[in-house]
C-alpha cells in the first residue's frame, strides 16, 4: 500500500509540472504585456469597439477597477437568480432563490468560493447554471490571475507608478488562458461520458421497479472551468463524486491536474518574470513538500481507519470507506481532498464530514492556513508572497538588517499590509465559528453533537473566510443565519485580502531596486525554503491550534482511547 500511495503522488506530482512548465512561459508573457502578435493585433479592434482606455494604471485605479468589475457580476448574478423562474432554459421550471440563499450563492460564485448551500440539480435552472455560474467562474478565475499579475509587476519594475491595465489583463487571461484550456479539458471530460447537454430530466423504471428521474443540463462546459479556475462549484450537489461529473479514473485525474494547473504555472512564470527561474522554484519547492506530507498525513490516517468498525470483525487493515467512491478508493480519496482543500478548489470526490478526525483536520487545516500550497488561482501565489515577505522580515530581523526581497526594500507599510492581508482570514473563520456557537441560530444548525459538531461550523467558516468552498456535511446552512453569516465571511475574505495586496503592489512598484551585497539574504535556496515553510507553519500553529484542540483533535483522542 504505501508503494502504491508513492507511486500515486509521485506520478501526480511529475505530469503536474510537464503541463506547468510550457503554461508557466505564456503567463509570462502576459505578464509582461507581450501577447503573440497575432493575437495582440487582433485586441485593437476589441479595444477600439469596446472604448476600453490602453493605459496603464496605478495601484488604486487598477484596484477600484477590480472592484466595480466584481460588484457588478454581483448585482447581475444575484438578479439572476432570484429571478430564474421567469427566465428561459428552465425545463424543470425551478423558481428563484430566497434572497438569503441568492446572495450568498452570487457572493460565493464572485468571490471564486463556489460555496453551495443547496443541491444544482434541484435547485437551479439551465440559464442560472451556464449564464450565472459558470461566467463567474471565468470572472472570479481571472480576477485572482490579474491581482497576481500586478503584484509580480511590482517586483520586476523599479521606480514606476503602474501596475499594467486591469481590462487588458482580465480579458487577456480570459480569452487567451481560461477559455482555450476550458474547451480542451470540458471535450476531454464528454469523451469520458460527462453530461453536456439542454435536454429535461429523464424518467427511467429500473429493473427493481419504480421509477427514477436522471438529471440532465450542461456539465462538462461547467466542470471545466470549475477545476481549472479553482471554483470548486459543481453541478450536482454530490460534486464531483457524482458519476454524471466525474465518471472515470481517467476524468478524476485530469480534475486534479486541473485544480493544480495553473497555481503551478503561475510560480513558473514568476520565476521568469523576475529574470531568475530559481525564485520560482522555490516557492514550488515550499509548496510541494507541504503537500506531500499533508496527502501522507490523510492517507495514513484513512487507511488506519475507525479502531471501533475494526474492533467489530473488519478486515485486516481495513480502511475508512464510509463516505468515499468505491470507484475511486481510499488513497485516491485522500490525495483528491488535499488537492481541493490546498488549492482554494472545494471541489470533493468525497465526503469529508466521513474523514478519520485526523484525516478531516488536515483539509480543514490548510485551508486555515491561507490556501498557499498552490492555492488558488491566483491568489495562492498572490497568498504565498505574502508568506515570503514575512519571511525575510523576519530574518532581516534576526541577522539585523533592512530585508529585501528580489532588491525591494521591505519597510514598516509593507508589513503593516502584509500582516492585515495574513490576518484577516483568521479572524474570520474564528469569530464566525464563535458567533455562531453563542448564538441559537448558528446552534440550530449544528446535527453532530460534541467535538464533530464544533469542527463543523469551524470547517463552514474556515472554508468561507478562506474562500475554499468544501463543506463538512452535518450542517444546516440553508438559514438566513448562516447564508448571511458565511456572505460575509466569503466577501470580506477576498476582497479585503486583495486591497492590502494591490496596496503592496502600488509601495513596492515605487521603490528603487537595491543590488545584492553579501549580507543579502538569497531568497532561492534551502534554508529559505526551511524558512518560508517554518514561517508558513508557525503563523499556522499560533492562529489554529487551540481551534483544532477542541475539534479534531479531540475527536481523535475520544475515538482512539475509547475504543
Amino acid at each position: 500500500m504505501a508503494a502504491s500511495a508513492s507511486l500515486l503522488i509521485a506520478v501526480f506530482l511529475g505530469v503536474l509540472l510537464l503541463l506547468a512548465y510550457p503554461l508557466g512561459k505564456v503567463l509570462a508573457r502576459l505578464i509582461d504585456g507581450d501577447p503573440y502578435p497575432l493575437l495582440g493585433r487582433s485586441e485593437n479592434l476589441v479595444w477600439r469597439y469596446c472604448g476600453v482606455p490602453q493605459q496603464e494604471m496605478s495601484w488604486l485605479q487598477y484596484l477600484l477597477a477590480i472592484l466595480a468589475f466584481n460588484a457588478l457580476g454581483l448585482v447581475v448574478l444575484f438578479v439572476i437568480l432570484l429571478s430564474q423562474g421567469l427566465l428561459p432554459l428552465n425545463p424543470q421550471g425551478v423558481p428563484g432563490l430566497s434572497w438569503h440563499l441568492a446572495l450568498n450563492t452570487a457572493i460565493s460564485f464572485v468571490t471564486n468560493t463556489n460555496w453551495q448551500a443547496y443541491s444544482g440539480e434541484a435547485s437551479l435552472s439551465y440559464l442560472s447554471q451556464m449564464l450565472g455560474l459558470t461566467v463567474q467562474n471565468f470572472l472570479s478565475a481571472a480576477t485572482g490571475i490579474a491581482v497576481a499579475f500586478a503584484l509580480i509587476r511590482a517586483f520586476t519594475r523599479h521606480s514606476a507608478h503602474t501596475l499594467g491595465n486591469a481590462w487588458v489583463d482580465l480579458y487577456r487571461i480570459t480569452v487567451y488562458v481560461l477559455l482555450p484550456l476550458s474547451l480542451i479539458v470540458a471535450l476531454f471530460f464528454v469523451s469520458q461520458g460527462v453530461l453536456q447537454n439542454l435536454h429535461a430530466y429523464v424518467t427511467v423504471h429500473p429493473l427493481e421497479g419504480g421509477q427514477q428521474l436522471l438529471p440532465m443540463g450542461p456539465v462538462a462546459s461547467q466542470e471545466a472551468i470549475k477545476l481549472l479556475g479553482t471554483n470548486g462549484g459543481g453541478f450536482f450537489g454530490a460534486n464531483s463524486a457524482h458519476p454524471f461529473e466525474n465518471p472515470t479514473a481517467w476524468s478524476n485525474l485530469v480534475q486534479m491536474l486541473a485544480i493544480f494547473l495553473i497555481p503551478a504555472a503561475l510560480c513558473f512564470a514568476f520565476g521568469q518574470a523576475v529574470g531568475d527561474a530559481r525564485q520560482g522554484h522555490a516557492l514550488l519547492w515550499a509548496m510541494s513538500l507541504i503537500f506531500v506530507v499533508a496527502v501522507v498525513v490523510v492517507m495514513h490516517a484513512e487507511l488506519a481507519g475507525n479502531p471501533h468498525l475494526t474492533s467489530l470483525g473488519g478486515a485486516d487493515g481495513s480502511a475508512n470507506m464510509e463516505g468515499k467512491e468505491t470507484r475511486f478508493g481510499v488513497l485516491v480519496s485522500a490525495l483528491y481532498a488535499v488537492v481541493t482543500t490546498a488549492a482554494s478548489c472545494g471541489a470533493v470526490n468525497a465526503m469529508h464530514d466521513s474523514f478519520t478526525a485526523l484525516g478531516g483536520m488536515v483539509p480543514l487545516w490548510l485551508m486555515q492556513i491561507g490556501e498557499v500550497v498552490f492555492g488558488g488561482v491566483g491568489a495562492g501565489l498572490y497568498g504565498m508572497l505574502l508568506f515570503v515577505l514575512l519571511t525575510v522580515f523576519i530574518a532581516g530581523l534576526m541577522i539585523g538588517r533592512t530585508p529585501e526581497f528580489l532588491g525591494k526594500k521591505i519597510e514598516v507599510y509593507d508589513m503593516k499590509m502584509t500582516a492585515a492581508a495574513i490576518l484577516v482570514t483568521p479572524a474570520l473563520a474564528l469569530l464566525g465559528t464563535a458567533v455562531a456557537l453563542m448564538t441559537e441560530a448558528g446552534r440550530a444548525g449544528i446535527l453532530n453533537p460534541d467535538a464533530h459538531g464544533f469542527s463543523e461550523v469551524l470547517y463552514a467558516f474556515s472554508s468561507a473566510a478562506n474562500n475554499n468552498g468544501s463543506a463538512f456535511a452535518g450542517l444546516s446552512v440553508n438559514t438566513p443565519f448562516y447564508n448571511v453569516a458565511l456572505a460575509i465571511a466569503m466577501l470580506l475574505g477576498r476582497f479585503a485580502v486583495i486591497v492590502p495586496v494591490m496596496a503592496i503592489a502600488g509601495s513596492l512598484i515605487a521603490k528603487k531596486r537595491q543590488p545584492a551585497s553579501g549580507g543579502t539574504l538569497p531568497t532561492h535556496g534551502t534554508l529559505f525554503v526551511g524558512l518560508l515553510i517554518g514561517t508558513i507553519l508557525l503563523v499556522g500553529a499560533l492562529t489554529f491550534i487551540p481551534a483544532l484542540a477542541l475539534g479534531p483533535v479531540a475527536e481523535h483522542l475520544h475515538v482512539w482511547l475509547t475504543r
